[in-house]
């Protein structure tokens, strides 16, 4: 079976910004294969029955504390976006325009630092504009491309699909057929990876 890693994501979960940029460092650590796979994170919800940890305000709370434990135990520059929750819809479908574009890798890097580690309302199309055109992202082509329906067609399929692999939130990732969700359980795979060498 396939040691690589697969990343469901959705930029709008502040713990998959921890997950990605972990996942960085275990593909450069380790030698492998990190595949990132857009989802929408609402979809998830609904299908799951779930809901934002945050809507719990003792554990949203505690959360804030807690994802700054992790940021700095991964050496991660993170500052809570003030505009949470973003609604992520448009974003998602950029990050598939993104990948017919080429430039998949740099928008998903611009895109999460711009949600998570120099916030910005990323739910405002005129500042999304901004950060992708800085970012040297043909920012009117991405937008043009988030509108054709079978673009659209995708991530409602990606996030079908995770649903019925047993996805119920982000960051959902997969290592060796198994799901290991939330960016703090890495540590099972990692621990693999290293028994590995």
């Amino acid at each position: 079976m396939s040691s690589n890693i697969e990343l469901c994501f959705d930029f709008g979960s502040p713990t998959t910004y921890l997950a990605y940029h972990r996942l960085k460092w275990i593909k450069q650590e380790y030698g492998v294969e990190v595949e990132l796979t857009p989802v929408l994170l609402g979809g998830i919800f609904q299908a799951a029955g779930n809901q934002s940890p945050v809507m719990v305000p003792l554990k949203g709370a505690w959360m804030n504390d807690d994802l700054q434990r992790y940021a700095k135990l991964y050496d991660v520059s993170m500052t809570f976006n003030p505009h949470f929750p973003i609604n992520t819809l448009y974003l998602m479908r950029g990050a598939i325009a993104a990948e017919q574009m080429g430039v998949f890798e740099l928008y998903v890097e611009t895109v999460f630092d711009a949600m998570w580690r120099a916030p910005v309302n990323m739910g405002d199309p005129a500042v999304v504009t901004d950060v992708l055109t800085k970012a040297g992202i043909d920012a009117a082509e991405l937008f043009r491309r988030i509108e054709d329906s079978e673009l659209k067609e995708v991530l409602k399929n990606n996030t079908t699909k995770a649903v019925e692999r047993g996805v119920f939130g982000c960051p959902a990732t997969f290592y060796k057929g198994e799901q290991f969700f939330g960016q703090d359980r890495l540590f099972f795979i990692e621990r693999d990876l290293r028994a590995a060498q």
